[in-house]
Formats: C-alpha cells, sequence, structure tokens
C-alpha cells in the first residue's frame, strides 16, 4: 500500500516514507489503482475534502519509487554489496551469492540469456530461485552505482542488498511486474517436470 497526504495547497501528495504529518489514506501500491483512484476523484472521498490530485499522479509515484530505489542501489554500492559486468554477475549467480540481478533497459538479448540460464541452472541444482529485473536504463544505473556503461549487476546477499530488494520489489509491482520472471519460473517448472518424466 502506498499513503497519501493532503498538502497545505490541498495537493494530494505521496508518501512513500510514510513519515508526513498529517492523516493518511491508503491506496495499493500499484499505478492502475492509483490511476484509477485519481480518475474517480477517490481521493475526495477518502479525506472527507475538496483536493487537488496532480495531473500525472501514477507518473510522480514512479519517479519517487525509482529515485528511492536507486538511493538505495547506490548505498548498497558503497557497502560493497554491488557485483558488475555480466561476468561478476554470472558468477555471483552460480557462486549462490546474489538475491538478484539487475539489466539496464538496453541491455542485449546475449547478455541477459547467458545470466538467465544461469540463474535456471542454480535453481535446477537446488540453489534459490535469482529474480532479475529491466527497471532502469544504463544511464540510471551507471549513475546510481558510479560506474560507465553499466548494463548488468547482482546485488548480494546481506543486509545492504535485503533493503534494496524491497525497494525493486515495490518498483516491478508498482509497474506490473516482471515478464522475464514469469518466464523464467515456468522454464524451471517445465525443467522438473521432464526431469520427473525420466525417472
Amino acid at each position: 500500500m502506498i499513503r497519501f497526504v493532503v498538502g497545505p495547497d490541498s495537493a494530494v501528495v505521496p508518501d512513500i516514507k510514510r513519515n508526513l504529518p498529517g492523516r493518511g489514506c491508503w491506496v495499493t501500491a500499484d499505478r492502475l489503482h492509483i490511476d484509477k483512484a485519481a480518475a474517480k476523484n477517490l481521493f475526495a472521498r477518502a479525506f472527507k475534502a475538496q483536493v487537488v490530485v496532480p495531473p500525472d499522479l501514477g507518473g510522480m509515484v514512479d519517479g519517487l519509487l525509482s529515485r528511492y530505489a536507486l538511493g538505495m542501489l547506490g548505498l548498497a554500492r558503497k557497502a560493497g554489496a554491488i557485483s558488475l559486468g555480466a561476468t561478476k554477475v554470472e558468477s555471483a549467480v552460480r557462486g549462490g551469492l546474489a538475491l538478484f540481478v539487475l539489466h539496464a533497459t538496453e541491455a542485449s538479448d546475449d547478455g541477459v540469456r547467458k545470466i538467465s540460464q544461469a540463474r535456471r541452472a542454480t535453481v535446477h541444482l537446488g540453489g534459490p530461485a535469482i529474480l532479475a529485473y529491466k527497471l532502469f536504463s544504463e544511464a540510471e544505473l551507471s549513475l546510481a552505482l558510479g560506474g560507465t556503461n553499466v548494463i548488468h549487476a547482482a546485488v548480494l546477499a546481506g543486509d545492504a542488498g535485503r533493503a534494496v530488494q524491497k525497494r525493486m520489489v515495490a518498483l516491478d509491482r508498482y509497474r506490473g511486474g516482471s515478464p522475464d520472471d514469469l518466464a523464467m519460473l515456468a522454464a524451471v517448472a517445465d525443467e522438473d517436470d521432464a526431469a520427473e518424466d525420466m525417472e
């Protein structure tokens, strides 16, 4: 759920960190529900007052969630909880060190495929299902991680990594989920079924 409050100018304000003063209302944390609440003027009903809904409230929330996630990613880098580059990411996945993987939106199919194969192999060998997200551009990842041309990154296990994971999951859910992960989990299930058939 995402909390909203009313600002001094009667405008509806997203309270992503849930720390703004005042009476709040809560909306399911995905773009569809927030756009619907804005379009149907449900905020006025929730606050029992005339309020001003920003024209692109859904986009504003997306931007705030993105900035929050990228900020946490930068903190994880400083804590040494990030591996960069396709080779290091694949190694972190196969070694069971990665919590999840990030691909830039510009990542090539070949680069993504190799890391996806490592993720599937890890699950097949009894390891964790390591999810992957395509949420940010190369420029956004590079800026957050203090590098250049950051296309692939692995966030490693540990407190810093788990803090980032919460933000990435929230942003991914807000945007409707990652088809890549649905495909990966389906492929793992297919492999398991095939293995059972051979026994």
